[in-house]
């Protein structure tokens, strides 16, 4: 009898013990991957490349299981946006900046982006006219610079202290009521609602431009591995294609199985990037975006950057934060780890990599982005409730070119009517170049007014509702890199292919004048008055800039070409359009810090055109009358 309770009570607690591993443990290492998303038509992706280059790409909206999670509570201090930032100084000028000098010396990049914050729309000159005072510590800066208060600190107060880098100066009580803008806080510092998490940028990230992303649009590449894991080091382990060969136990950098990568010589070649959760591996997230990477963070003791308004659930996976991280480096867990990557479906998988471009091309590529990002999160915060949607902020364009101050709707914007499933509205308005005093435009005005009888213009307005975030037109220009003279230039001969539309004869939203006006830099606001030909070009760098995409030419006559004018400052018709300076393309590039333009071969005719059958049939007549050929 007792050998037989003996047996009973051992097997109770055999049955006990694996209950509590399957119950206890197995969870613990289980990611936070959704579950497969459910049928349904896809709305498509938004205007980022043309129709025959987009593949199964997810829309955003299709993944609900997304919801980002509310903010954690502030271990920080006792700071928030309604005790310490004074927002009735924003309410007279709006939204202006004022940036404190250089003191002492300073290296050559913090000069450049001082010039470069000076030169924004946000700059005042007046400390009394701003709404934000910004603080840049030099990385060059002495350890008693750390303790000196500026001129106008008012102990903090609408003072934001910005450092790009892992800050040089430790927090301290001098900071009084500042905001702070830090790459890569710690959770258990960091004030949610009131700093500001930056990304960890190397200090040769590119201060404008920056290079693009490098997912391809067959990614996931069939060569690729499928995970990557990051160091300390800025170094990465990649164990190869095939999971079953992964050598990983946990002495990764004893193990010269997996293949290495050494810092700043390659980003990762993966689908999944691995990510510690200490702060030295921050270092190592913005290259997982930019190779299109997606990141997998586990248990992250650092705020991810701009955390206030980016849905990171729709780019990175996060690592169940029960787990320890010792715990993920047993061969168990990493195998585990591995299925679990695997088993996630090629749709989600698509739609996260896609998001990781979207991300580092509209926040992160360069200095200025994550500058400016800074600074519209603080603007957001001013506008409160009537602050833009989370929409505005994760899908393109991004929300640094969705302005508040235009509109708080996505409606109002030319960017959102595919994923809406709606139109513009059924009209336009007309600006029309006044030339020299010895040619009033007559015609054209009689044209404009008589639309519904004019060809060239219904049929145009017609094929821009189609493409409202594109520039629609009949005169082209192309762009091209000259060897010779070792910059690029441009050309007005009519070929199969072009890059730019002229806007004297164009077609495109009104918010763009917006963006034109309040966004541009001061040398691209100065080069624009001072060469009014270059405002064309400057135009099609703005849109192309924004989409990402060409212009669309429609046809026109030969009498229409050569009888526009072509400038704001023209004279008249002319037999040829009149070319900007060729310098004037290069300082764009500069200002812009890479070439935007977008060439295309698409020419958009009306069903019909030049077929032959009756005149009657066609709906566009006058495009084919006898006095005009087609351009």
């Amino acid at each position: 009898m007792q050998l037989w309770r003996r047996k009973f009570l051992w097997l109770a607690l055999s049955a006990s013990w694996i209950l509590l591993i399957f119950l206890g443990v197995f969870p613990l290492l289980r990611l936070a991957v959704p579950p497969r998303p459910q049928p349904g038509h896809p709305n498509g992706w938004p205007h980022w490349l043309d129709a025959p280059l987009l593949r199964s790409f997810f829309q955003l909206e299709e993944l609900p299981e997304d919801a980002p999670q509310p903010p954690p509570a502030s271990h920080g201090g006792s700071c928030s946006w309604g005790t310490c930032f004074d927002t009735s100084k924003c309410r007279g000028n709006g939204f202006k900046v004022f940036v404190y000098p250089a003191t002492g010396q300073t290296s050559e990049v913090h000069h450049r982006i001082l010039a470069s914050l000076k030169a924004s729309h946000y700059h005042t000159p007046s400390p009394s006219d701003a709404c934000l005072l910004l603080l840049l510590p030099s990385l060059d800066s002495p350890a008693p610079a750390c303790s000196l208060q500026p001129l106008h600190w008012n102990r903090g107060r609408n003072h934001l202290v910005l450092n790009l880098h892992p800050a040089p100066c430790p927090r301290a009580s001098w900071l009084g009521q500042a905001m702070v803008a830090e790459a890569s806080p710690m959770v258990d510092t960091f004030r949610p609602g009131f700093d500001v998490a930056l990304p960890h940028l190397p200090e040769a990230h590119p201060l404008r431009g920056g290079v693009p992303g490098q997912l391809q649009q067959y990614s996931p590449h069939p060569g690729a591995a499928l995970v990557a894991l990051a160091n300390e080091k800025g170094r990465w382990y990649m164990p190869g294609t095939h999971t079953s060969a992964c050598p990983w136990n946990g002495h990764c950098e004893q193990d010269p199985g997996p293949e290495k990568t050494h810092p700043g010589d390659m980003l990762p070649n993966a689908t999944f990037c691995l990510i510690p959760g200490h702060r030295p591996e921050a270092s190592s997230f913005l290259q997982a975006l930019q190779a299109g990477c997606i990141p997998v963070l586990l248990s992250p003791l650092w705020e991810l950057p701009f955390s206030e308004v980016i849905d990171w659930t729709k780019a990175a996976i996060l690592a169940d934060k029960r787990l320890p991280l010792q715990a993920f480096f047993c061969f168990p867990s990493v195998l585990q780890v591995l299925a679990a990557l695997q088993e996630m479906p090629r749709e989600r998988v698509l739609t996260l990599r896609q998001q990781t471009q979207f991300l580092w091309d509209a926040y992160f590529s360069s200095v200025e982005k994550v500058i400016h990002t800074t600074l519209e999160i603080i603007q957001d915060r001013i506008f409160g409730t009537s602050a833009r949607p989370s929409l505005l902020w994760n899908s393109p364009p991004g929300a640094l070119l969705a302005l508040p101050t235009f509109s708080m709707s996505p409606q109002d914007f030319p960017f959102y009517h595919l994923q809406r499933g709606s139109r513009p509205e059924g009209r336009f308005s007309a600006l029309i170049w006044m030339g020299g005093p010895g040619h009033p435009p007559l015609k054209l005005i009689q044209a404009v007014a008589g639309s519904q009888h004019c060809a060239q213009v219904d049929f145009a307005f017609m094929v821009w509702q189609s493409f409202p975030e594109r520039m629609v037109g009949f005169l082209t220009w192309s762009h091209f890199w000259d060897e010779a003279r070792g910059g690029w230039g441009y050309t007005a001969e009519m070929t199969n292919e072009f890059s730019m539309v002229l806007t004297t004869a164009a077609f495109y939203h009104r918010y763009y004048h917006t963006l034109f006006t309040h966004t541009l830099s001061k040398p691209l606001r100065t080069l624009a008055d001072e060469a009014p030909t270059c405002a064309d070009v400057l135009m099609n760098f703005l849109v192309a800039a924004v989409t990402k995409l060409p212009p669309i030419k429609v046809p026109c006559s030969k009498q229409h070409q050569e009888g526009a004018p072509l400038s704001p400052g023209g004279t008249g018709p002319r037999p040829e359009p009149q070319s900007p300076p060729r310098d004037c393309i290069n300082q764009m590039v500069a200002e812009f810090g890479y070439m935007p333009l977008v060439s295309s071969h698409l020419r958009l005719d009306p069903v019909l055109f030049k077929d032959p059958v009756s005149v009657q049939r066609k709906k566009y007549r006058s495009l084919e009358k006898p006095q005009g050929k087609g351009c």
